[in-house]
């Protein structure tokens, strides 16, 4: 799955996603179309923590924190990567979101708890940067601890056990020169990087503007992302000796998450 999809893990379950950067010769092992298995992702195991009470809305596991109103309203945030979010109580067990970036509607989203109180289903469509191809997820969360006592119905710690996305999330294509790689999704997100570690510029995604690139060796690539000069992803990838399958080892330096993907050549 590309990368502009990977940054749910703020708590506010923006969609997974995975990338995976590409050797630098010719016939690298890297070269190619990949599509992400989901039913082969190992999900961090940590929770996502959020309030709703009293009509205000707290993202606690995001980074960093914020509250905001939840009145159906846009509501500025920073520091996310998005700039206002709306949040609305639509029953008693469930919520929409909405976040904008400079106006455009970045993801709009619905939490709903199960009738135990101990299933969380979050669905949501993505809409891409430089795109109109909308990306659709459905996360399966269980709650972890007990639920807490006179808030909202979806509040509390969730751990996520399952996620679904659309067939244009899912996908990644890669082809190298002796002396750069240049990346591209359905989605309208790509780059072009050498493989010296220097900062280069990416375009249409919301979650990283900057990506450097090390050659680790002819099968290893390690990635980092920045937004806006922090780092907030750093990720390995590795292709199996018969060129079929990559896996991809990525930790999200602002929530402190590490979860593994496998994609497949297309």
């Amino acid at each position: 799955m590309n990368k502009m999809e990977r940054y749910f893990a703020c708590a506010l379950f923006l969609m997974l996603a995975l990338w995976a950067p590409a050797q630098s010769r010719a016939q690298s092992p890297f070269d190619g179309t990949w599509r992400t298995n989901m039913a082969q992702a190992k999900l961090s195991p940590k929770p996502n923590v959020f309030f709703l009470s009293q009509g205000w809305y707290h993202c606690v596991s995001c980074n960093p924190t914020f509250d905001a109103k939840a009145d159906g309203q846009d509501q500025a945030v920073t520091g996310q990567t998005y700039d206002t979010i709306s949040v609305t109580e639509t029953n008693p067990k469930s919520i929409a979101i909405t976040t904008k970036k400079a106006g455009k509607v970045d993801f709009e989203q619905t939490r709903t708890v199960s009738a135990d109180g101990k299933t969380l289903t979050v669905k949501t469509t993505s809409h891409p940067m430089n795109s109109d191809q909308a990306v659709t997820a459905e996360v399966t969360a269980t709650r972890a601890g007990v639920a807490p006592s006179g808030v909202h119905a979806t509040s509390g710690s969730w751990k996520i056990s399952k996620l679904q996305e659309s067939e244009n999330g899912l996908t990644t294509t890669y082809k190298s020169t002796a002396d750069d790689l240049t990346m591209s999704t359905p989605t309208g997100e790509s780059y072009t990087a050498k493989f010296d570690g220097a900062d280069y510029p990416v375009k249409g995604a919301y979650t990283y503007n900057a990506v450097s690139l090390k050659r680790i060796d002819p099968h290893t690539i390690e990635e980092t992302d920045k937004r806006d000069g922090t780092v907030v992803e750093v990720s390995k990838m590795s292709v199996s000796p018969d060129g079929k399958k990559m896996t991809v080892v990525a930790t999200n330096k602002l929530s402190d998450r590490t979860s593994t993907y496998i994609a497949e050549k297309k």
